[in-house]
């Protein structure tokens, strides 16, 4: 059964870590190109722990501004609490249904026992939030969200201290979801409310079956945040970085 929609993570999948689609010294800058020629072609969903703001300066300001291509693509922002759509020459993304202040103090409280157990303490230099609020999600990471690419790639490469920290969470915050996600992040959302649910969304609205699905992303791995993906019943193509991407377009496009 051919595919109709393609879906992305974002980070490690179509752009390096928080970096835009282009004006990156690790990739070649033909992969705005190939998601312009995939939209032509297919409907593309973007699905990422990131916010919408992130979207628009990673993804969307390297995109073609012809409206009539951008119908064909759908951004899900922090794990697909919220579906944005193209239409009459904007963004239209439903209000999230954010955390109550009273489940962000319990996940900010888990977060501090979490650093407790496992003996993270918050760096002296840090670049942006290291817990950030997203309205519908809690992100950590380990050295702030604007952290240095060199620095995030050398923390975790095993994944192995998230993997830590995510097991202690799951202890702390049964009632919610936690994920490794990026390259130094943790999110947390409501439990059930992850990429299968933004993935699902994507399916109704377009009145798909799963089976039309090819989901592209670099954390299918046991609590990666690509993992819930595999839940939805289409197929899911694991990658090892943004030259692996390329290829998997460049095939679709043949």
């Amino acid at each position: 059964m051919p595919f109709e929609l393609i879906a992305f993570d974002i980070d490690g999948t179509l752009t390096v870590s928080r970096s835009p689609l282009e004006d990156n010294p690790l990739i070649n800058t033909d992969m705005s190109d190939l998601l312009n020629r995939l939209l032509r072609k297919y409907r593309v969903a973007i699905i990422s722990g990131a916010s919408l703001k992130q979207f628009e300066s990673q993804i969307l300001t390297h995109l073609t501004k012809d409206g009539e291509i951008l119908k064909n693509l759908y951004l899900l922002p922090t794990n697909g609490t919220t579906l944005c759509t193209y239409s009459d020459n904007a963004w239209h993304c439903p209000p999230v249904n954010a955390l109550t202040d009273v489940e962000k103090r319990e996940i900010y409280a888990a977060f501090d026992k979490m650093f407790a157990e496992v003996g993270f303490a918050i760096p002296e230099t840090v670049y942006g939030e290291v817990i950030e609020d997203r309205g519908s999600q809690i992100t950590f990471s380990a050295f702030g969200q604007n952290a240095p690419l060199e620095l995030k790639e050398s923390w975790d490469q095993d994944h192995a201290k998230r993997a830590e920290m995510v097991a202690v969470l799951k202890k702390y915050l049964p009632e919610f979801a936690s994920h490794i996600g990026g390259t130094t992040s943790i999110d947390v959302t409501r439990k059930g409310i992850d990429k299968a649910y933004g993935l699902r969304r994507v399916l109704e609205h377009l009145g798909l079956p799963a089976q039309k699905l090819l989901y592209v992303g670099d954390e299918l791995y046991p609590d990666g945040n690509d993992a819930p993906a595999l839940e939805v019943g289409g197929k899911c193509r694991a990658v090892s970085g943004t030259e692996e991407t390329k290829k998997v377009i460049s095939d679709l496009l043949q």
